[in-house]
């Protein structure tokens, strides 16, 4: 490459190779340069590659130009307006994301001259322009900035090319040679920085010890390092270790478990099964599904909850289900424990009582199965008959309030009748004549019953009814006086039933406190106070043994208990709302039951199950009655205003008793067979016979 022959066609050759690098193809359409006129010398400085907006200035058309100081500085002013198309070309050199480089001072002392660009060489790989700003240096009015290439270029080719334009107001500076070479080594190399000794950042104070005990000043003097000690400026500690891990934040500590619970929920497995993950919230406490959950979202809660309790809390959880499970078994279990003297006394007198007539029924069972078939045959369609021309023989207005139970004397003459509005009242039967008005209690009777002996071998002053009410009162009435002969206290609640035993000693009451209850009226005193229903128990009766008692309760349940050993023989299971009544056949071994699902279900004792299912009424049965001598029917009271009487065995409809206007509050059927009185919420009591 050939030396430029003056610093001005140097200059001339460095501005067209640096418009060919930045790709300038030619004069730039615009406005002309802020209304400044071409400088003098331009044109013969070399061929033209100016544009409007830059143009190149050489030096011998800057030296020519700088001749004044007002005309020099107007140049200056036009030279810095033009500089700014050359840092957008220098921008759109290096890309949109290069950043600027900074600008360097200008050079006091003259730049190096620099070597002429072929046209004709490649272009290199690589242009990093370098730009100086104006220097405000005080050389001259003003100082147009230099201007310098650095091209990288393969190995063996030219590796630098600078070109430098000083300008100052007496003309170009010739560099001298030796910054040249200086310059240029330093210039051309591309080696990497070299690599600085990593720098440990801690204490200094094993290294002030060490200075201190060998006698040096360290970093300050002896007598300034302990005034600074003393000062508080400098600590030396005691040699205790500060350990950062005790003193965490408890935001790291924070971030540190978080950590650790996502690295433990990953290494969960949870089940794919959507019902198996439900399953496992459930037991957790947590709610199986929130809203917009899928199955995903959801086995990934899982997992989190998880990652918290840990994974034995399922285990933990089944253990509890399991232990609760078992605890409601062992509850739901009858349990025992030591009664008082006189149950076990009135126990064995049960026994001494109940065992000679169940052997007596038995034989009477024997006796009527010796009858010839066709004989029971034609004695049972002559009952039916009877039972189908059935009528309404009486209707009598009892009170002023509902009638809620009646129940016949043992001889069939008398009739009482129990009223909500606290009366209790006697009628002769069958001219439905007042005989006496028991007064006593406050509000709703619920039952009354005559004593087993009454009004056939009992004297009339000796108690020969029982009553009971809704505010947990009982009282015994004799049939000479109107007012309660003795009360029976120790219900706190409702007493919904009362029931004697067939043996006339006991009594038994139900209560809305879930129990019942045997009163020894000899003893004068509760011999048995029985749980075992989980709601209030309703309706009781006695086997015609005496040894079996029967419960019915608002729990959808049944219980028949065994009065000699206190135990719970049978569970009648099957209904699906309230038991309203319970009754035993004189059969020894039918129970029946009436429950608010309109049915009335017969059990059998000897096959301790539900063996036939009547679907008697159209709405709740209230009461259930059998034939009392042999048990050829049986009777049913309901909401719906009728009663029914069906076979027995066959358990078909013989006769609908219609008339209440109201529902059907309680029944009865006489000892003899001949009547069958019905009492109302009309406030009315019926008496039906066979024509």
């Amino acid at each position: 490459m050939a030396a430029a022959s003056s610093p001005a066609a140097a200059a001339s050759a460095s501005s067209r190779c640096f418009l060919r690098l930045c790709g300038a193809k030619g004069p730039r359409q615009g406005a002309p340069g802020r209304g400044q006129a071409d400088p003098p010398g331009a044109a013969a400085a070399g061929p033209a590659r100016t544009s409007r907006s830059f143009r190149m200035l050489s030096n011998s058309s800057m030296s020519s130009s700088f001749s004044s100081s007002r005309v020099g500085f107007r140049r200056s002013i036009a030279t810095r307006r033009r500089a700014a198309p050359l840092r957008s070309l220098s921008r759109r050199r290096r890309g949109p994301s290069a950043p600027r480089p900074p600008l360097p001072p200008c050079p006091a002392r003259p730049a190096p001259p620099g070597r002429r660009a072929s046209r004709r060489a490649p272009r290199p790989p690589e242009a990093v322009v370098r730009r100086r700003g104006l220097c405000a240096a005080p050389c001259g009015p003003a100082r147009l900035g230099s201007i310098r290439l650095r091209l990288r270029s393969p190995p063996g080719a030219a590796a630098m090319a600078s070109v430098r334009a000083p300008a100052a107001r007496g003309g170009a500076r010739a560099p001298a040679p030796a910054e040249a070479t200086k310059s240029k080594p330093a210039e051309e190399s591309d080696a990497p920085p070299p690599k600085r000794a990593p720098i440990f950042y801690g204490s200094l104070e094993e290294k002030e010890r060490e200075r201190l005990a060998k006698g040096e000043s360290g970093l300050l003097g002896k007598e300034g390092m302990k005034a600074a000690i003393e000062a508080g400026n400098i600590n030396i500690s005691s040699g205790e270790v500060f350990d950062l891990e005790d003193h965490m934040s408890e935001r790291q500590a924070e971030v540190l478990a978080e950590f650790e619970r996502r690295k433990r929920a990953r290494q969960i497995n949870v089940s794919t099964d959507d019902s198996e993950v439900k399953a496992c919230l459930r037991a957790l406490g947590e709610p199986i599904t929130l809203f917009g959950e899928g199955p995903a979202e959801r086995r990934e809660r899982l997992r989190n909850i998880l990652s918290v309790v840990g994974t034995d809390a399922l285990k933990k959880t089944r253990k509890d289900d399991d232990r609760s499970k078992k605890s409601k078994e062992e509850y739901q279990q009858t349990w025992y424990h030591e009664g008082p003297r006189s149950l076990k006394t009135a126990r064995l007198w049960l026994a001494n009582y109940s065992l000679p007539r169940a052997a007596k029924r038995l034989e009477e069972a024997r006796l009527l199965k010796e009858i010839p078939e066709a004989t029971r045959t034609s004695q049972r369609q002559e009952l039916h008959k009877s039972l189908r021309s059935l009528n309404n023989f009486c209707s009598q207005i009892g009170d002023d309030r509902p009638l809620s139970y009646c129940h016949f004397s043992p001889n069939s003459k008398l009739l009482a009748t129990a009223c909500w509005s606290g009366l209790c009242k006697l009628w002769s039967v069958p001219d439905c004549n007042l005989v006496h008005t028991l007064r006593g209690h406050n509000t709703n009777v619920g039952a009354i019953v005559f004593h087993p002996k009454a009004t056939v071998s009992l004297d009339k002053k000796d108690v020969n009814l029982a009553s009971c009410a809704a505010d947990g009162s009982v009282k015994l009435w004799s049939l000479e006086s109107d007012e309660p002969v003795a009360d029976i206290e120790g219900h706190s609640m409702r007493v919904a039933r009362v029931m004697w035993h067939p043996s006339g000693r006991f009594l038994g009451t139900t209560c809305y406190d879930h129990s019942w209850r045997l009163w020894d009226l000899e003893a004068q005193e509760e011999i048995l106070h029985q749980e075992g229903h989980s709601k209030g128990v309703y309706d009781i009766a006695f086997h015609t043994d005496g040894s079996l008692a029967g419960t019915g309760g608002l729990d959808a349940f049944g219980r028949v208990w065994d009065l000699r050993t206190g135990r719970c023989i049978m569970f009648l299971e099957g209904h699906l709302k309230e038991i309203y009544g319970v009754n035993f056949s004189p059969n020894g071994y039918h129970v029946a039951t009436g429950s608010g699902d309109n049915t009335c279900k017969v059990w059998d004792l000897r096959q301790r199950k539900c063996i036939y299912t009547i679907p008697a009424h159209q709405n709740l049965v209230t009461g259930v009655k059998f034939e009392p001598n042999h048990g050829n029917f049986l009777l049913t009271g309901a909401y719906d205003n009728t009663a029914k009487i069906w076979t027995h065995p066959g358990w078909s409809p013989l006769k609908t008793l219609a008339g209440h206007e109201g529902k059907v509050m309680g029944l009865d059927i006489s000892l003899d067979g001949q009547l069958i009185a019905t009492c109302s919420y009309d406030r009315t009591f019926k008496l039906w016979t066979a024509e």
